[in-house]
């Protein structure tokens, strides 16, 4: 029962701070529309495994990573920058024709890169852990492999689980909509754009 308990907690959260649209959320979309769910699904593979190594790095060493990104703060800007140019590119990019082998090269790489990449995920873990631990949770590095285990199996699923929801929300759109993978492409690039601008706003402010 107590490893259910840890399953189903590490699915809920990880559902939770899955759901608002990110990038990886928003490369799922546009792979779905632009190639297939197959190719979606190797993002949101790779990127249930960075989503353990960000959690297990949370659980691991919490307040030392807190301390390193308020050091660090031009980490925050770097991002920035990326978001903006990815964005830019999706936005004044046209539709042209992608070889296959591409895609199965590439979006395993590009899943790990932008789940790794994302330190409002961290952040979010480092406040979940500490949520957790303060209401009779014991996850941490002295917790027994078996609940680590299933704890992290939890949380592969629910990240797993969250990005197939995006998959199939994309293919009831395509499915309606003719012609909508380039506009969908730069709501995407916009969406990347805000996304970085936000990220920067944080940096000025915090």
């Amino acid at each position: 029962m107590e490893f259910l308990i840890y399953f189903a907690v590490g699915i809920l959260v990880t559902f939770i701070g899955a759901v608002p649209l990110g990038t990886v959320n928003i490369s799922v979309i546009n792979t779905t529309l632009r190639a297939d769910a197959r190719n979606a699904m190797k993002i949101a593979f790779a990127a249930g495994i960075a989503e353990i190594i960000i959690s297990f790095y949370a659980l691991h060493c919490s307040v030392m990573v807190a301390d390193f990104i308020n050091m660090n703060q031009w980490i925050q800007i770097m991002i920035a920058i990326l978001l903006f140019l990815i964005g830019g590119v999706l936005f004044f990019k046209k539709q042209k024709e992608t070889r296959e082998k591409k895609f199965k090269m590439s979006k395993y790489v590009t899943g790990l890169f932008l789940g790794l990449l994302n330190p409002p995920v961290l952040v979010y873990w480092l406040f979940m852990i500490s949520y957790l631990n303060q209401n009779n949770f014991q996850l941490n590095m002295n917790s027994s492999l078996a609940i680590l285990f299933v704890f992290f199996s939890g949380v592969y699923l629910g990240k797993l689980l969250t990005l197939y929801g995006y998959s199939r929300f994309s293919i009831l759109i395509k499915n309606k909509v003719q012609n909508i993978a380039l506009m969908i492409n730069r709501v995407i690039g916009v969406l990347l754009f805000v996304i970085g601008c936000v990220q920067l706003l944080k940096y000025m402010f915090s």
